[in-house]
C-alpha cells in the first residue's frame, strides 16, 4: 500500500471518528475512484488521447436518528465535511439506520489493464478492415480501458473494497449514397481482452444487409429484436422488478408474485460476477448473491435495498446503489442475464438461423428515441431495421415505426436466441415477439 492510498484510508477512519465523537449514533464513510484511459478515432484516424482520473467520498452519519449526507471531491477538511453533514441532518426527519452487519472480507481485484498502445493499435486495426471492404465508409471509435475502485466503512465495523478493471470499445460506419445517409454502430464490453474482428464482422454485416432500400408494409407481424435493440424491453422489464415502484404501486406486477408475467420460456436472474463485470457487495455494503427474479415466466422475487426491503418484507437483496455520490441508495439491477428455458433437447439459435425462421417481418437493430416507460407502451422509430421475407433479407426499411406494448410483447415471445452479448450490464439474446404494430410510409 502506497502512502496516498495510506492516506485516502486514514481520512475515511478520521471521518468516522469525528462524526462518533461529534454526537453521531453511527456513520458511513463510501469511496469512489476512477481511472479511464479512452482513445478516440474520427473520420478513420486517430484523433485524441485522454486520460481522466476522478475521486470523491461521502459522509452519511445519523444524529438522533436524522441522516445527513456530505460529499467532497479531492482533498477535503475532514472537520468541515463533518459539520455539513451534521448541519443536514437537521433538516431531515428521523429514519431507521440501516447499515450492513461488522465484516471485513477481503474481495479479489478482477479485470486487467491495457496498454494505450494496445488500444490504438485494436482501433487502428478495426477501421482498416471496415475499409477494406467499404473504401467510402467513414469511422468513428472509441476503444476504452476502465478501472473504478469502491471502498465502503462504517461505525459498525464494516470495511469492504474492490477494484473492477473492464475494457469497451464502440465503432460506428457513416455510408453516405446520393442523398441516403446510413450510420452503423456496434460495441464490446469485454474484461481482459477486446476483440476488433469480432466487432468489425458485425459491422460489416449491418452495411451488406443495408445495401439496398425497400419499401416496407405496414400491419401486425412479427418482430426480431436483435440483441442490441432488445435492451429497450429489458429497461421497462428492470423497472417493474424494482421493489421501490412495486411500495409506490407504480409496477404492473405488484401484486403478481408467483404467477405468470412472460412467456414460460423466459428466465431473468442476476450473477454478480458473470462476463466483464463484478461487484461483490453493494453500495450499502450487503455481500450481492445470484437472485431468479423470473424463472420459466413466473415472477419470483423483486429488488430491493435495505430500506424497501424492510418495506416490502422481503429483506434487502443485495441491490441498494447509489446513482451518485450525493445520493442515498436506491433499488438498482446489475448484471441482468436473460436466457431461455426451452428444453435442452431444441438447440439456441444463431441470429442467422433466427432470420431463417421468418416466413414474413422486420429487424430492428437500431432505434430512435427512448424507449417504453414503466407502463410499457412504446412507439419507436426504426434507424436501422430490415425486411425478412420467407426467411431472406430483402434490404433496408426506412421511415418505419414499430409499437406495441412490452408486457403484451414478453407475452407473445416466439424465440430467444443463442447470441447473447453485453449491453452495458444486461447480457440478452436477440429474439422474436409475434404481433407487434408496423407503420410504414411511402
Amino acid at each position: 500500500m502506497d502512502s496516498q492510498d495510506l492516506q485516502k484510508q486514514t481520512l475515511a477512519e478520521q471521518l468516522l471518528e469525528l462524526a462518533m465523537k461529534s454526537g453521531a449514533e453511527a456513520a458511513e464513510v463510501f469511496q469512489s475512484q476512477s481511472l479511464s484511459r479512452p482513445v478516440f478515432f474520427e473520420a478513420n484516424r486517430l484523433k485524441q488521447l485522454e486520460s481522466a482520473q476522478a475521486e470523491g467520498l461521502a459522509l452519511r452519519l445519523w444524529r438522533q436518528g436524522c441522516p445527513g449526507l456530505a460529499v467532497a471531491y479531492g482533498p477535503v477538511e475532514p472537520q468541515d465535511l463533518v459539520k455539513r453533514a451534521l448541519a443536514l441532518s437537521e433538516l431531515n426527519e428521523p429514519e431507521a439506520i440501516e447499515l450492513a452487519d461488522a465484516t471485513q472480507v477481503p474481495y479479489p481485484d478482477l479485470g486487467a489493464a491495457v496498454s494505450v498502445e494496445q488500444l490504438v493499435d485494436w482501433g487502428k486495426q478495426a477501421i482498416a478492415l471496415v475499409r477494406d471492404a467499404y473504401p467510402e465508409v467513414l469511422c468513428e471509435a472509441e476503444w476504452e480501458c476502465d478501472a473504478e475502485t469502491t471502498r465502503l466503512i462504517t461505525s459498525q465495523g464494516l470495511d469492504c473494497g474492490y477494484t473492477d478493471t473492464t475494457l469497451s470499445a464502440s465503432l460506428s460506419a457513416e455510408w453516405v449514397r446520393g442523398d441516403d445517409f446510413l450510420s452503423i454502430y456496434d460495441g464490446q464490453t469485454q474484461r481482459d481482452r477486446l476483440n476488433p474482428e469480432a466487432l468489425v464482422e458485425q459491422i460489416l454485416q449491418r452495411l451488406h444487409w443495408a445495401t439496398d432500400n425497400i419499401q416496407t408494409v405496414s400491419g401486425r407481424m412479427p418482430i426480431l429484436f436483435t440483441s442490441k435493440a432488445a435492451d429497450m424491453l429489458w429497461g421497462t422489464v428492470q423497472a417493474a422488478l424494482n421493489g421501490k415502484q412495486v411500495i409506490e404501486g407504480a409496477s404492473p406486477w405488484s401484486d403478481r408474485l408467483n404467477e405468470i408475467v412472460t412467456a414460460e420460456t423466459l428466465t431473468l436472474s442476476q450473477h454478480p460476477n458473470r462476463g466483464p463485470f463484478s461487484c461483490p457487495f453493494d453500495d450499502e455494503g450487503t455481500p450481492t448473491r445470484p437472485i431468479t427474479f423470473i424463472d420459466s415466466g413466473v415472477l419470483k422475487l423483486f429488488y430491493a435495498d435495505r430500506t424497501t426491503g424492510r418495506a416490502l418484507g422481503s429483506g434487502t437483496t443485495g441491490n441498494g446503489f447509489r446513482p451518485g455520490l450525493g445520493s442515498y441508495p436506491t433499488p438498482g439491477l446489475f448484471n441482468l442475464i436473460v436466457e431461455s428455458t426451452a428444453p435442452r433437447s431444441t438447440a439456441a439459435k444463431s441470429l442467422e438461423q433466427l432470420i431463417a425462421s421468418l416466413d414474413d417481418g422486420i429487424i430492428v437493430d437500431q432505434m430512435l428515441g427512448s424507449g417504453a416507460g414503466i407502463s410499457g407502451e412504446f412507439s419507436i422509430n426504426v434507424d436501422l431495421g430490415y425486411r425478412v421475407k420467407n426467411g431472406k433479407i430483402l434490404g433496408r426499411v426506412k421511415d418505419t415505426m414499430v409499437s406495441g406494448n412490452v408486457y403484451m410483447a414478453l407475452k407473445q415471445l416466439v424465440e430467444l436466441g443463442g447470441d447473447g452479448d453485453w449491453n452495458g450490464s444486461c447480457y440478452t439474446p436477440s429474439l422474436i415477439v409475434d404481433g407487434l404494430s408496423v407503420t410504414g410510409q411511402g
